[in-house]
Parts: C-alpha cells; structure tokens; sequence
C-alpha cells in the first residue's frame, strides 16, 4: 500500500459507496470488527473543508461498539462480493468474521482495515449522533427503512491518510 493525497484521488462516491460497497472497521489487535457498507458520503466538511467520511451504523451491529469507543475508523475497497457479502450478513459477536469471510484484518495507523484493499482511507472520528427519526421531512424513510426499530448513528471522520495498491 501507498499513501496518497486523497484529494488527488479521482472516484466516484455513487458508485464506490452505493456500488461497490465499502468495508468499514474499528478497533485495533486487541479487538475490532468489520462490516459491509453501502450507505454513507465522502466530501468537504467544516473549517478548513476537512476531507470526511460519513458512515451510518445501526444500533445493533457489533461495530458500533468499537465505533463508540475508537478514535479512528477505516473504510476499505475490496473487490470479493462473497466477502462482503459475508462481512454484511454475519456478526462479530458470534464468530472472527473476517475469518469467516475468507480475508485478514490489516492494523494500519492505530486501526484495522481489510488486507489486499485496492483502497483504504483512515479516518478519525469527529462527530456522532443517532438519527432523529423525528427530524425526517420526508416521513415515508424512517417508515420504510427504521420500522424494526434500529436507527442508524452517524459517523463523521475526516480523512487523515488514504492509501491504494
């Protein structure tokens, strides 16, 4: 892996995140947990246009509590759909998921990511807050996409390092 300038970098956050799904990780080799993402926002926030990553974790993932207790998260582009489709669909609670998923974790500056990503960006933690299911104007999503009841927290980290292969 490479360190590059992540405002260098020319992708696509539609297809990247929506697409090609993202793998995000927390925690550290005393313990961290990995899942797929397909939801979430990469771009400019507060003083000085910070270059972040929005991610959103449900309540109940396992992740969330190495999100909740991490300064830093990585979001990861690995290319097996049968790993991430595994990462998505399994829990860490129960088992070494990423075992399960047939990949590694990589602890890279403080955190875990995904060995052999095409992508990694580290991101430290600026902000978190649950959804308000309240605060939707739009009231058909919180009734689609929140009726069992598991809001997501959103995860606000600026980019610190990037790295490709």
């Amino acid at each position: 892996m490479r360190e590059v300038d992540v405002r260098e970098l020319e992708i696509n956050p539609f297809t990247l995140i929506g697409r090609d799904w993202l793998v995000l990780a927390a925690g550290d080799e005393s313990g961290c947990n990995g899942m797929t993402v397909s939801w979430g926002h990469l771009g400019c926030l507060w003083s000085p246009n910070r270059p972040t990553a929005i991610a959103y974790v449900r309540e109940s993932r396992y992740t969330k509590e190495f999100m909740d207790k991490s300064e830093l998260f990585t979001l990861s582009l690995i290319s097996d759909r049968k790993a991430l489709g595994y990462l998505g669909s399994h829990s860490g609670r129960n088992e070494d998921k990423f075992a399960g998923a047939g990949v590694k974790p990589l602890y890279i500056d403080g955190t875990a990511a995904v060995e052999g990503a095409k992508l990694i960006f580290v991101c430290r933690k600026l902000y978190a807050a649950p959804l308000d299911m309240n605060a939707f104007a739009d009231k058909k999503i919180p009734a689609t996409d929140y009726a069992n009841g598991d809001p997501h927290t959103m995860y606000v980290g600026e980019i610190i390092k990037a790295y490709t292969e």
